[in-house]
């Protein structure tokens, strides 16, 4: 343990005040935010609507939401750090952060270096259209539309491979984001995009009025699970517990409902 190396009073003063920054060299497995019963939770800010910075500069969002709600029934501080989102299994693994819980897909890969909740929500592609529009209603209803989708996006690589996207539709225009996407669309320069449910539906929810979702799933689908560390297993199953009540008495579908107009979670 770090204290039993300090070598004076006065340095383990000043070594408690800042655990959780990590005092001295061996910050890993005993991060100061463990010792201290705060959960650190690693997030990207800028993924609205799972975790973002709003107006004001604070960290909100639905991830953000469901953490505090658990941590509350843990008896736990929280605490929500942004971290390189490319980097994340080093923050988990070098104890920097105890959870990662941020939208964060469930893979075969990952789960050789990190445990898992059960996952909690889908992460599906589904159909936006304009409101009051008819005749589109799946997949195969989009031949000889004119169809958006954002960049780099899992749509996209899902569009890009499929040869119904490539001979049938008229056209597949992409954005930089889902926002300017949704914008042509309600202005009709498009009929359609394909895009993540959890973009669409917060978008929906502060657009009500022009925008709604076609309930069908386009491409495959996967599952957000939150992340801890290997070894922990006690953390992962104490969250996951509070998670299972929070699911039980209603309190995950307000949560849903808030950021996503409706409960859409597993």
């Amino acid at each position: 343990m770090k204290m039993k190396k300090l070598l004076t009073l006065g340095l383990a003063v000043v070594c408690s005040t800042v655990l959780v920054a990590g005092c001295g060299s061996q910050g890993a497995k005993t991060d100061g935010a463990k010792e201290a019963g705060k959960i650190v939770v690693g997030l990207d800010d800028n993924f609205p609507p799972m975790g973002f910075k709003d107006d004001s500069g604070e960290i909100t969002g639905f991830d953000v939401d469901l953490a505090k709600e658990a941590s509350k029934r843990l008896g736990r501080e929280v605490e929500f750090k942004a971290i390189d989102w490319s980097s994340k299994e080093q923050e988990l693994a070098s104890g920097r952060v105890n959870i990662l819980w941020n939208g964060l897909d469930i893979t075969d890969e990952r789960k050789k270096n990190m445990l898992f909740s059960d996952p909690y929500m889908d992460n599906r592609q589904i159909i936006f259209v304009k409101k009051g529009t008819t005749g589109i209603t799946d997949e195969k209803s989009l031949a000889g539309k004119n169809v958006g989708t954002q960049s780099a996006s899992t749509a996209e690589e899902y569009m890009d491979k499929s040869d119904f996207f490539q001979k049938d539709v008229a056209s597949v225009k992409k954005y930089s984001d889902f926002v300017t996407a949704f914008m042509d669309l309600e202005n009709g320069r498009i009929d359609a995009v394909v895009g993540d449910e959890i973009v669409g539906r917060y978008y929906i929810s502060k657009h009500p009025d022009q925008i709604e979702a076609i309930d069908t799933v386009v491409g495959p689908v996967s599952e957000f699970g939150i992340a801890f560390a290997k070894d922990n297993q006690t953390l992962r199953d104490e969250v996951q517990k509070v998670l299972n009540d929070m699911k039980t008495d209603g309190t995950t579908a307000k949560i849903s409902e808030k950021w996503f107009g409706k409960d859409i979670t597993k």
